[in-house]
């Protein structure tokens, strides 16, 4: 009788070692397969980032290339204001009109002497070039991030003994990130 109590013992607990086993390795497979649809989950938001950021940078450094511009163009315009008053001044019929030149020409001179305002869209330029390399860099990290939960996930999934416990349907071996055809050449870039 007791050959048969040890019988059953080791029975049961090899059943019980089978029944945590699986228990620990199916448990583990979920939380894997959860940390890769969350590190997918990530490199999903950082485009969505990149998509909600960039049009509006690239609006506001627009916006305030050409208020620039405008700017220059009416200083620079005023400034040659100057170029013409010479003529003017030999065609002044009357003491009031030589008065409006001697005005017209201490503007003008007074515009000359004047610094230039200073150009900033050159540095909007540059924070646009800044921010766009950190969007793809999130975005390059994130992708690193979901190949490597990938990584771990397939390599627990093939393990030997997790491959009889773990159904291949409910956990299938998934692909990591894979770019673009073409992505592999360096792009071709025209100023």
């Amino acid at each position: 009788m007791k050959r048969s109590y040890v019988v059953l013992g080791v029975i049961g607990a090899v059943i019980l070692f089978a029944f945590l086993g699986y228990y620990n390795s199916y448990n583990k497979a979920v939380k894997l397969q959860e940390g890769v649809n969350e590190k997918w989950g990530n490199v999903q938001s950082a485009y969505q980032r990149r998509a909600d950021l960039v049009p509006n940078l690239v609006e506001i450094v627009k916006g305030a290339a050409n208020n620039e511009k405008e700017i220059l163009t009416k200083v620079t315009q005023a400034r040659a204001g100057i170029v013409g008053v010479s003529d003017e001044i030999s065609n002044a019929k009357n003491p009031e009109q030589l008065e409006m030149l001697g005005k017209k020409i201490n503007t003008a001179i007074n515009l000359a002497y004047e610094a230039y305002p200073q150009i900033r869209s050159t540095e909007n330029f540059q924070g646009l070039q800044m921010q766009l390399e950190g969007t793809e860099n999130r975005i390059n990290r994130e992708r690193d991030l979901y190949n490597e939960s990938i990584k771990e996930y397939n390599t627990h999934i093939r393990g030997f003994f997790n491959r009889l416990f773990l159904s291949s349907e409910e956990f299938p071996k998934k692909e990591g990130f894979k770019a673009a055809s073409g992505a592999e050449k360096a792009p071709d870039v025209k100023f």
